[in-house]
């Protein structure tokens, strides 16, 4: 099984940053993540982290996908997601609902014990892992990682997480996948800046489809499929994944634009992904049930 170290690292999604693993389509493939503080934040009392020279939302790879040409679509199965034993958390003054709220920077760092985690003395919370960046590189110039966009990246989408798929687009040759900033739990919003940060390992397993029509970035769950778009307002990101959404349901069932619009506003739930990113991130999800009584089987 391939495997990515934490030491091939970087904050952009960029075709000129040379491939840190080769792997064919079909292959499994580890990758060893930093949190996004760049593993920086270890302790309450130094906020602002133990180094200079940290990444903001550092993004383990670019694995490089023989095979994978612009205009392909990349598949990535999430197979498993292994956290370290403990996350952080920091307030930010500017980002997110609270913002201005703390003047001072302040950290918190919480135990992670297989699949809880300590708040305090009275509270414990079920882990659920996720990722909060991935993506491929773009075709033009590079977007650092703190970003997302149609490429994917730094989505933080809560719903990436194990024993789904998330379908990208390819846009250079190789695709150049990259991945990071875990999170043992976020909520819908990431309404603090943050969610309980943290590094770890995810196996993914990548496949390259060809003539392959689909709203990427999509995700499909055992239950759900969703559209994710990203854009300076939630009002429009959340616009164009409805958009996204309607047109992939309109061609999968073979309906009328007037039905396919009624059966959305029947069926589809629209949720924020994020509030805190240089853009803003909305998903909309649709039942699978729906779509497989129409005859549409995912790929």
């Amino acid at each position: 099984m391939l495997y990515i170290s934490r030491e091939h690292v970087h904050d952009r999604l960029d075709k000129e940053i040379a491939p840190a693993a080769v792997c064919d389509s079909g292959d499994t493939v580890v990758f060893q993540t930093r949190d996004c503080y760049d593993d920086s934040v270890t302790c309450e009392e130094r906020p602002l982290g133990d180094r200079r020279d940290t990444l903001e939302n550092p993004a383990t790879g670019p694995l490089y996908i023989r095979g994978a040409l612009p205009g392909d679509i990349l598949k990535v199965e999430i197979l498993t997601i292994n956290l370290r034993s403990w996350g952080a958390m920091c307030s930010s003054f500017s980002y997110g609902a609270f913002a201005g709220r703390f003047p001072e920077p302040k950290a918190a760092i919480f135990a992670i014990n297989g699949d809880q985690i300590r708040f305090d003395e009275k509270l414990t919370l079920d882990c659920c892992p996720m990722i909060g960046v991935i993506g491929t590189a773009p075709g033009g110039e590079g977007i650092d990682t703190a970003t997302p966009g149609g490429h994917g990246g730094n989505m933080d989408c809560r719903k990436i997480g194990e024993g789904t798929a998330l379908y990208l687009p390819v846009a250079v040759q190789g695709a150049l996948l990259s991945l990071g900033d875990l999170h043992a739990l976020m909520g819908d919003g990431e309404v603090f800046i943050c969610g309980l940060e943290t590094a770890g390992e995810v196996t993914v397993r990548v496949h390259v489809l060809k003539n392959c029509r689909l709203p990427v970035p999509f995700l499909l769950t055992a239950d759900k499929v969703m559209t994710i778009q990203s854009a300076p307002t939630t009002d429009e990101a959340g616009r164009k994944a409805v958009l996204r959404m309607e047109a992939f349901v309109r061609e999968a069932a073979g309906i009328s634009e007037l039905k396919s619009g009624m059966l959305m506003s029947l069926a589809a739930d629209m949720s924020i992904c994020q509030i805190v990113d240089p853009k803003m991130t909305v998903r909309v999800e649709f039942p699978r049930k729906i779509l497989a009584q129409y005859g549409w089987e995912a790929i």
